[in-house]
C-alpha cells in the first residue's frame, strides 16, 4: 500500500502544491467564463468558503481572453479546463492561466500537444494531466479486456505523462477520476507507486450532495488516510460552494484541516421533544461564518445532552419546549426553544479562543 509523505512540489500561482504541503482544496466554477462579472463574483464567493484553487472551463477564445480581467480580480491561482482544442489551451496560458487541464489524447496529434508543452515550458506553467474513466481510449480497453479498470486509467494517465516529459516538460498534476469509488481508489494507490507528482484526486461525477458526498467521503477519505492526494475537489450536482463545505469537512474529519467549527448533533430518539433535525441544519448553516477551530454540540435533551456535550466548546440541548446553553460541559442558562439558535448565536459572537 503506497503512502506519501512527500511528492514533488509544483507551484500554481501563488500556491504549493506537493511536497509537505496541506493537501489544497479545489473547485470549478459553472457560470460562463465569458461572463467574466458572474465569474468573478462565485470565485471571490469561493474563496470565502475556503476554495484555494479554482478551474474555469475554456470552450471559446473569448472564455480565453476573459482569463486576463478575471485574474485580476480574484486572489487564488485560476486553471484552465482545456477539451480538444490545443489552440485554447494556449490562449488561456498568454491571459494568464496558472495551470492548465488537458487530456493530451483529445487535443490532437502529438505536434498540436508539443506546441501546448513549449508555451507551457516557456512560461512555467503546470500542465495537469487529466484522465476519466469516461473517455478512456477504445485501445486501451480492449488491452484490459474491453472493460474500463484500474488498471487502464493508469496506463492511459502514464502514457500521457510520458509523451509531456519526452518533450522535456516535467512541471506536472496528474489526476485518474472514476465514477466507481472502488476503481478510482485502486488506480490512485497503483499511480502513487509508480510516480512522485503531485495527485489531484476526486470521485467524478458522483452525483447530487445526498449520494456525492458519500461517495467522496469514502473514497477521498480512504485515500487521504492513506497519505495519497495532494489537491482534492469534491464534485457535486450542486452550487460549487456546496463543494468547498464538504472538502473541508472530509479533511478536519481526517485531522488534515485545522479551520473552522465542528457541529456534532444526536440522531433524535423518543425522548427528543423539541424540533431538533432543523435546528441542526440551522446551527451547521450558522456556524460556517466564523473561523473558531472549535466543536459545537447540538443535542435532543437534557438527560443525555449536557454529558454528551462535555466535550464541546459550546452545545444546545433541548428539553420540553425549551433547552439549555452549554459552554464547556456546563450548563449556563435555560432559554425557550425558539430562542436556542439566537441564544447560541450570541455565544459565537462573544467567543474568544
Amino acid at each position: 500500500m503506497a503512502h506519501r509523505d512527500h511528492t514533488k512540489e509544483i507551484r500554481i500561482g501563488n500556491v504549493t502544491i506537493g511536497g509537505n504541503h496541506p493537501v489544497a482544496i479545489q473547485s470549478m466554477t459553472n457560470t460562463r467564463t465569458e461572463d467574466i462579472t458572474a465569474t468573478v463574483r462565485q470565485i471571490l464567493e469561493l474563496e470565502e468558503a475556503g476554495c484555494e484553487i479554482v478551474r474555469a472551463a475554456v470552450p471559446t477564445m473569448e472564455a480565453a481572453r476573459a482569463f486576463s480581467e478575471i485574474k485580476k480580480q480574484i486572489h487564488i491561482p485560476l486553471v484552465a479546463d482545456i477539451h480538444f482544442d490545443y489552440r485554447l489551451a494556449i490562449a488561456a496560458m498568454e491571459h494568464g492561466a496558472d495551470k492548465i487541464r488537458i487530456n493530451p489524447g483529445n487535443i490532437g496529434d502529438e505536434e498540436k500537444v508539443r506546441a501546448v508543452v513549449a508555451v507551457a515550458k516557456e512560461r512555467d506553467i503546470p500542465i495537469r494531466i487529466g484522465v476519466n474513466s469516461g473517455s478512456l481510449e477504445k485501445e486501451i480497453i480492449a488491452k484490459c479486456g474491453g472493460h474500463v479498470n484500474a488498471e487502464g486509467l493508469v496506463m492511459s494517465a502514464l502514457d500521457k505523462v510520458r509523451m509531456v516529459e519526452g518533450m522535456g516538460y516535467g512541471n506536472l498534476v496528474i489526476s485518474i477520476k472514476a465514477t466507481d469509488v472502488l476503481m478510482c481508489v485502486s488506480a490512485y494507490e497503483r499511480i502513487a507507486e509508480v510516480t512522485d507528482y503531485p495527485l489531484h484526486i476526486g470521485i467524478t461525477e458522483s452525483g447530487t450532495a445526498a449520494g456525492g458526498n458519500i461517495k467522496s467521503a469514502v473514497g477521498l477519505g480512504i485515500l487521504l488516510y492513506e497519505g495519497i492526494g495532494d489537491t482534492m475537489r469534491v464534485s457535486l450536482t450542486e452550487r460549487p460552494l456546496e463543494e468547498i463545505y464538504s472538502a473541508k469537512q472530509i479533511l478536519k474529519a481526517l485531522g488534515l484541516h485545522a479551520g473552522g467549527i465542528e457541529v456534532v448533533s444526536c440522531p433524535t430518539c423518543g425522548r427528543t421533544k423539541i424540533d431538533l433535525i432543523p435546528l441542526a441544519h440551522k446551527v451547521e448553516e450558522l456556524v460556517k461564518h466564523y473561523p473558531y477551530h472549535i466543536k459545537v454540540a447540538v443535542m435532543g435533551c437534557a438527560v443525555n445532552g449536557p454529558g454528551e456535550a462535555k466535550e464541546a466548546d459550546l452545545g444546545i440541548a433541548g428539553g420540553d419546549g425549551e433547552g439549555v446553553i452549554i459552554r464547556k460541559g456546563q450548563i449556563i442558562r435555560k432559554v425557550p426553544e425558539k430562542e436556542l439558535l439566537a441564544e447560541l448565536k450570541k455565544e459565537l459572537d462573544a467567543f474568544s479562543e
